[in-house]
């Protein structure tokens, strides 16, 4: 009889069921927040799982459209003092610093004080390297040598705090060769944006740091940003080595502009925001500092203190700045179509601080691949 019966059902087909009832499934609604929520954790995961290898220490903020999606910190501001970070301890931003630099000249150049087409020497008479404009500082494509290299004995004997005016002082007494003809290829130099902060003074007659204070961080409320001549060192991540060893700094500290502004991701996440809004500089001011200008470059280039990448696809477009100086290591990254912002902030070498590229990962595709969290430092 059982055999019959198989039989018959399999003759049968699918049809011996087909008056049994198919019970739907509920549908459940994802709402934006539950997916914001998703991301966050999958965040959160990736820099946690690296903190507990001891492949990242130091501060995040992740962003987009305005809403901060994660904002934590992982580790130790002070090992000595067994200090934590928290969202008010300030970092070294290390080149980062440029970005803020270059907005600063663009603010000048919308007020008619600074011509970026203009020579340097129209500000300085007496610099001795003719013909390199405003511009070419900007882009790195002046052509100078980094005033790290050739200064290295000076700033050694300094026995205090190097500054720009002594950088300047020492162009023009030493007259070290130039490294390329102006405007020959991009040259990525500290040097440019040394005197590029000293032009800031020279037009405004305001200190540097007094001038980003009331133009920028004051009206923003960026409250934990400052530079390294107004710090409070305990305030700040101390800088370490792989090995917790700390890291120390040096005279040429002290110089402006292309580093040695502090600060944090929340105040820089104050920054970008005010930068999608147009609140610091007009939309065509922003595009001049978002225009590539070094042709023998292709995907990736430079415009006025941004890096960029994917620069001609306007779906990708990503500007960035990544800084590494003494045991900070720091990455300021926005793509300009959905304004999304990711800092990430470490007082440690940990190469994990310029993997944003997985943030983006997140960000686009809510998951994240099985083996990026094997992605430690070193490879």
């Amino acid at each position: 009889m059982i055999v019959i019966f198989i039989l018959t059902v399999i003759s049968c087909g699918s049809d011996a069921f087909s008056d049994e009832k198919k019970i739907d499934k509920p549908k459940i609604k994802t709402t934006p927040e539950d997916k914001d929520a998703r991301v966050k954790a999958r965040l959160d995961s990736m820099f946690t799982y690296w903190h507990r290898l001891n492949s990242f220490n130091g501060s995040v903020l992740v962003g987009r459209n305005g809403k901060i999606l994660l904002q934590k910190s992982y580790g130790i501001a002070n090992k000595e003092n067994n200090t934590s970070i928290n969202d008010s301890t300030m970092f070294q931003l290390a080149s980062v610093s440029k970005v803020i630099t270059a907005t600063a000249i663009l603010m000048l150049h919308e007020r008619k004080l600074i011509d970026i087409e203009q020579p340097f020497e129209t500000y300085f008479p007496g610099f001795n390297y003719n013909g390199i404009t405003v511009k070419q500082l900007l882009c790195h494509r002046s052509g100078l040598p980094n005033y790290i290299y050739f200064l290295n004995s000076e700033i050694g004997t300094s026995g205090g705090k190097f500054t720009n005016q002594q950088v300047y002082d020492q162009m023009c007494f030493k007259a070290p060769a130039p490294y390329l003809k102006p405007n020959k290829r991009f040259n990525y130099c500290n040097t440019n944006y040394a005197l590029l902060a000293l032009l800031v003074e020279k037009v405004t007659g305001t200190p540097y740091e007094d001038f980003l204070k009331k133009e920028l961080f004051e009206p923003l409320g960026m409250k934990n940003t400052c530079t390294i001549n107004e710090i409070d060192s305990n305030r700040i991540a101390k800088a370490y080595n792989l090995r917790w060893k700390t890291e120390p700094g040096d005279a040429s500290d002290y110089v402006l502009g292309d580093k040695s502004i502090f600060s944090t991701p929340y105040d820089l996440f104050l920054f970008s925001e005010a930068m999608y809004q147009n609140k610091i500089l007009a939309p065509e001011t922003q595009g001049l500092a978002y225009t590539p200008y070094s042709k023998e470059q292709h995907d990736n280039n430079y415009g006025f203190g941004w890096r960029m990448r994917d620069h001609r696809d306007s779906i990708k477009k990503e500007v960035f700045h990544n800084g590494w100086w003494h045991g900070y290591r720091t990455a300021f990254h926005r793509r300009l179509r959905d304004k999304v912002t990711i800092i990430v902030l470490s007082n440690q070498l940990n190469k994990n601080a310029y993997h944003t590229y997985l943030v983006y990962e997140i960000l686009d595709n809510n998951k994240l691949k099985a083996d990026t969290l094997q992605l430690v430092d070193g490879e």
